[in-house]
């Protein structure tokens, strides 16, 4: 079976190393409507309409370019599928939607559900019972604490974290560092320890 990766940049070079780490694919490609005919890391570069007969997994960590590059690659009849790496963690009772990223070092608790396209960086956590929405992320080093809820397109930034029991709305950031001790409204930016929405 091929893999498509969908992004070329430097999130798609982190799902090919995923990708090469679990072994299962015959052929890996990348689809990336400006580097098509291009090559990656040696890896051919395709237009996104090119690609037929393939499973696809998006490296791209903008949840609304993610979607879009979702919806294109479904509407052409491709299936996403989960892709995590073996040096991750991911408990055997929780739930990956399709299309899920999990790279090297990050754990994911018992009884989560992540939602289709969401993301799970480098050494970061989710705790038990966590639900992640559709297309949210967890950044390098962050930490989502038990029972947490991520709204849709929701972001946690590097090295923050959210205690247990919190939500972040849909479409909101929680930025680099930041330690949301409260709930997140959707939409806001909240930064700072404890985090805050910034006006």
């Amino acid at each position: 079976m091929t893999l498509c990766i969908a992004g070329a940049g430097a999130l798609g070079r982190e799902v090919l190393d995923v990708a090469v780490a679990c072994g299962r694919y015959r052929e890996v490609v990348f689809c990336d409507d400006a580097l098509a005919g291009q090559t990656v890391r040696g890896v051919p570069v395709r237009h996104p309409d090119e690609v037929a007969d393939a499973e696809f997994v998006v490296g791209v960590a903008d949840p609304s370019a993610r979607r879009s590059l979702a919806g294109r690659l479904r509407d052409r009849g491709l299936g996403a599928r989960a892709l995590v790496h073996p040096a991750a963690t991911v408990a055997p009772d929780t739930v990956l939607g399709a299309g899920c990223v999990i790279l090297a070092g990050a754990v994911v608790s018992s009884s989560c559900l992540l939602g289709v396209h969401t993301q799970v960086h480098y050494n970061a956590t989710v705790g038990h019972d966590a639900v992640l929405d559709a297309y949210s992320t967890v950044f390098p080093g962050a930490n989502v604490g038990g029972a947490c809820h991520l709204g849709a397109d929701a972001a946690v930034g590097a090295n923050a974290t959210v205690l247990q029991q919190r939500s972040v709305g849909a479409g909101a950031f929680v930025g680099a560092g930041a330690v949301a001790t409260r709930d997140i409204p959707a939409g806001a930016i909240a930064v700072g320890v404890p985090a805050r929405p910034r006006r």
